[in-house]
Order: structure tokens, then sequence, then C-alpha cells
């Protein structure tokens, strides 16, 4: 497999002793990785320690990067088992916070203000719902709907079967969508 996009081909460089390769496989990742972190713990200062941990770990392991690998999902789950790891730490993994409060003001509103409120009420339920909704649903679903992760690249990061991915992935669709529709979302 030759793997052609850039971020993947600067980690190739990097694991090969190539240390100027470092900020092009930050660049391409630091960012996508600190957004699925602050999704998982809630905390943007949690997710900058997490992302700090992963560019380490990433770093203590560069030796067995596979060159013609796919850096992406290698970085998703050292993020992913560095969140865990966290949370265990913490024993509970962390409830869906304040995003207002932590910095993170929601999106500006359009100037028809019911339909600000209903969109705002709309996003609490669904919210509400991918935290209530099992871990290992919710981690699928965020991977391929938020992240924008293939399913093959979210089943590497998860560490399961495509199949396992899908159905996991689709199960927590659902479930969000009879939410919403009970809400008259269709």
């Amino acid at each position: 497999m030759t793997v052609a996009d850039p971020v993947s081909r600067a980690m190739s460089r990097y694991a090969a002793g190539d240390d100027a390769a470092f900020a092009a496989v930050y660049d391409g990742l630091a960012s996508r990785l600190f957004a699925y972190l602050h999704r998982l713990a809630r905390r943007s200062a949690d997710a900058e320690d997490m992302l700090q941990q992963t560019f380490l770990r990433m770093h203590d392991a560069r030796s067995r990067f596979r060159h013609d690998a796919d850096v992406v999902p290698w970085a998703y789950a050292i993020a992913r088992r560095i969140f865990l790891d966290h949370a265990r730490k913490a024993n509970r993994f962390v409830p869906s916070g304040d995003l207002e409060a932590d910095g993170h003001a929601p999106p500006s509103p359009t100037p028809d203000a019911e339909a600000v409120f209903a969109a705002i009420e709309l996003s609490a339920v669904a919210r509400a719902e991918l935290e209530a909704m099992q871990p290992i649903l919710r981690e699928a679903f965020l991977l391929v709907r938020e992240e924008g992760l293939s399913m093959a690249q979210a089943a590497d990061v998860l560490g399961i079967s495509v199949a396992a991915t899908k159905l996991r992935a689709h199960r927590a669709y659902e479930r969000l969508r009879e939410v919403l529709a009970a809400e008259g979302v269709k």
C-alpha cells in the first residue's frame, strides 16, 4: 500500500529520523486530535494535556510506525487509549459540561431567535443522548460522523472489525434518530 496523504508521508520521514518532518505531522493532526479529545473529555485543559501525551507517545513509538501505513487511525488509536487511561484514573467518563463556561461558545445565532432556541434545545437533547449512550456506540459514531474517519480507519482506532464498527455507528445513529424524531425532527 502506498500512502498518498502528506501527513502520512511526513510521519514516515519522521519515523525514519527526519526530525524536521514532525512539524508537518503536528500541523496535520493536532487540531483534529484536539477536537476529538475535547469531545471525549469535555474540558479544554484535559484535551490539551491528552494531546501532548498523544504526540509524546507517537514520538516514543515512531520506530514502530509502518512506513506504508496511514498515520490518521494510528494517531487516533493512541489518543483514544490516552483518553481511556485518563478516564480510568478519574474512575469515570467525564460527563458533558457547559461548553460556554469552558471557553467554547456555540455558533453565532441567526436573526431568527425562535429557530436558534429550537436548535439549541435539539442540540442539548442530542448531546444528552450521546452522553447516555454506551461508550462503544458513542465512540464509533464520533469517529465516523464527527471526525470524518472512514469505517476502516475507525475500526483500526477501535481495534475491531469494519463490520462491528458499522454496526456500532449505525446503532448510535438510529438511537439519535429515534430521540430526535420524538422531538419532532425528521
